[in-house]
């Protein structure tokens, strides 16, 4: 037996600090870009979510382009191979994206949040069926009081928007089946984090313009009387790079977790931003169901996270062994091993 097979307390430390810090780059990421969306498809009245999504791909494609010309990232070249690897992810990426901007713009901050926590139940449905995980009944427990307070808070929604909850409902089927086919691709030889982000964006850009163009979408974009406005082209051009850093957090986050953590981190961003959206926006209509079960929601998902964070800081490695200890497991595998040949000897002798 390899005694040095067992990863030393440094090693788990910083394999934490890498699970941990990616976890919150993607909840400040994720945070950022629906209030930047939210700005720009409310407050602008900017008449197209699909091309505020070909922008953010645009951007990716174009930055992580830059960043394999200038040497600073390494993919695999394009070549027919790529299909196979990354597939279905282009179609879960694109889904995800418009779906996602659809119910921006469709739903309150609030109820957005409140309704993104379906996710939670789907990753954990596919991670189950796709990757055969088991979850203990506490985590259960806790993903069923999510569900109950957005089924609450979603239930009693004055302003409800049949249109924008199908948009959110299919957002979350994208999303979770999103997260965890990101973690199976993540292993394909030659993509790793940065193909699977350029190849995606690559693969997907040009069908869904050619779908803006075929709606009409791409001509309201084109007409919008904003284009000459710097604080609106500030307000796009953040919202392009946000889609970029979004995406690449997410897969971050899914390289260093799971597919059910990402999730979970989500469901902790989510606080803040529910309770901050019944401040910020002017669109959230106060009803005492609604806010209850905005709280209950997000007990259940403050709940599940620490759950969560709490079995796996348990699953922490024993500390190194220090010079005494090192001594006495010498000491009891050299008597180990003397005793086992001083039996061998007796049997010989016999």
């Amino acid at each position: 037996m390899n005694l040095n097979s067992k990863p030393t307390s440094t090693e788990w430390q910083q394999t934490r600090i890498l699970k941990v810090s990616s976890a919150v780059f993607y909840a400040v990421s994720s945070f950022l870009i629906i209030v930047v969306n939210k700005i720009v498809l409310t407050n602008y009245r900017f008449p197209s979510y699909m091309f505020l999504g070909i922008g953010q791909m645009a951007m990716t494609i174009v930055i992580l382009y830059a960043g394999k010309t200038l040497h600073f990232i390494h993919f695999q070249d394009f070549d027919k191979s790529i299909f196979k690897k990354i597939f279905p992810l282009p179609l879960l990426y694109v889904g995800n994206h418009l779906t996602g901007l659809a119910s921006t713009k469709k739903l309150s901050l609030p109820m957005f949040t409140v309704l993104r926590k379906f996710t939670i139940l789907m990753t954990m449905a596919l991670e189950y069926k796709i990757l055969r995980k088991t979850f203990p009944k506490s985590l259960v427990y806790s993903v069923f009081a999510i569900i109950v307070g957005a089924v609450v808070a979603a239930g009693s929604d004055v302003a409800f928007d049949a249109e924008g909850y199908t948009f959110i409902l299919l957002n979350d089927v994208f999303t979770a089946s999103s997260g965890v086919y990101t973690k199976q691709k993540l292993g394909s030889e030659g993509l790793g984090k940065y193909g699977v982000l350029f190849y995606n964006a690559l693969l997907v850009i040009l069908p869904t313009l050619l779908l803006s163009a075929y709606t009409g979408d791409l001509q309201r974009a084109v007409a919008f009387e904003d284009w000459h406005s710097l604080p609106f082209l500030s307000c796009f051009l953040m919202s392009s790079v946000m889609g970029f850093i979004l995406m690449y957090s997410i897969v971050l986050c899914s390289h260093y977790n799971s597919a059910l953590t990402t999730a979970v981190v989500g469901a902790i961003k989510n606080v803040g931003v529910a309770y901050i959206g019944m401040f910020v926006g002017g669109d959230y209509l106060f009803s005492w169901f609604n806010f209850i079960g905005l709280n209950i929601c997000m007990a259940g998902g403050l709940a599940y996270s620490y759950l969560t964070f709490h079995s796996s800081s348990s699953s922490a490695p024993d500390p190194e062994p220090g010079p005494a200890e090192e001594k006495v497991r010498v000491q009891i595998q050299e008597e180990v091993s003397e005793s086992r040949l001083r039996r061998s000897g007796s049997l010989n002798s016999c």
